[in-house]
């Protein structure tokens, strides 16, 4: 079986990151990706994934890059289930990141 994924696409938002209770980095970042097809009004639509970055890779994608910046990611797709505060189940899936690739070109100081 195989579970791998790679996309391309703009950051929606500047990266944050934040640390975990266990005092692991993270970053959640969010891809936009327009597809290579038009919709029947003729329009490009737009795809949003949603990215989770650990320890190492979320450091250097939060230092370098931006809202706006075009990055790869690799990695591997994972859903994961929780309980909402009225008690709902919600069901998240999202792509575990295991490489980036900054693909904008270095801005000049």
């Amino acid at each position: 079986m195989l579970n791998q994924i790679v996309v391309v696409g703009r950051l929606v938002r500047n990266p944050e990151l934040r640390e975990t209770e266990n005092g692991k980095k993270v970053s959640n970042i969010t891809l936009a990706i327009p597809r290579s097809y038009k919709n029947l009004k003729g329009e490009y639509e737009t795809d949003y994934i949603d990215c989770v970055l650990w320890t190492g890779i979320a450091e250097n994608t939060t230092e370098y890059c931006k809202k706006g910046d075009l990055i790869g990611v690799k990695g591997r797709v994972q859903t994961r289930v929780f309980e909402t505060e009225d008690e709902k189940r919600k069901h998240v899936t999202e792509v575990v990141a295991e490489k980036i690739t900054f693909l904008s070109p270095k801005k000049e100081e």
